[in-house]
C-alpha cells in the first residue's frame, strides 16, 4: 500500500516578494518561516497549511504566473464566518460575505496583491443527504 499523502505545499507567484510576504503576514495571518530575497523564495505557514512564495526570477524555469486559485476547505460554516471576519477586519481583499451556493459550497473569496485567489469553502452537501 502506498504511503498517505501529506498536505500539499502550493507555490504562490509574487511580483514583489517583500510586499506579498507582508500582506500574507499582516492581512491573512500567516507566519513567515523563512525568506531569502536574493534567491526569491520564502516559506510561510498557518496551522497545517504550508506554502512557498516565489518572485518572477525564481520562477523562470517553470514560467508559472499569477493568478492562481487556492482552495481552502474548512470544517464548518462557523469557521468560514470566523475567517471571513478575521480577514475582513485585517484589511484583506475580500470579495464579499460567505454565501451558500447551489453547488453545495458555503464560500467566500479573497485575493492577494497579485490577484491570486483564495477560495475558502465548506462542502455542506453531506448535510442534505
Amino acid at each position: 500500500m502506498p504511503p498517505p499523502f501529506p498536505p500539499a505545499c502550493p507555490e504562490i507567484p509574487a511580483t514583489d516578494l517583500a510586499l506579498s510576504l507582508a500582506y500574507y503576514r499582516d492581512r491573512l495571518g500567516f507566519t513567515i518561516d523563512w525568506s531569502d530575497e536574493q534567491l526569491g523564495l520564502a516559506g510561510l505557514s498557518r496551522g497545517e497549511t504550508r506554502l512557498f512564495m516565489t518572485n518572477a526570477p525564481y520562477r523562470t524555469n517553470l514560467a508559472n504566473q499569477p493568478p492562481l486559485v487556492l482552495w481552502l476547505n474548512l470544517a464548518n460554516r462557523a469557521e468560514i464566518d470566523a475567517l471571513h471576519r478575521e480577514w475582513s477586519q485585517a484589511g484583506a481583499i475580500v470579495a464579499g460575505p460567505p454565501e451558500a451556493q447551489p453547488h453545495k459550497l458555503y464560500e467566500f473569496f479573497a485575493q492577494d496583491p497579485d490577484g491570486n485567489v483564495w477560495r475558502v469553502f465548506y462542502d455542506f452537501a453531506w448535510e442534505e443527504r
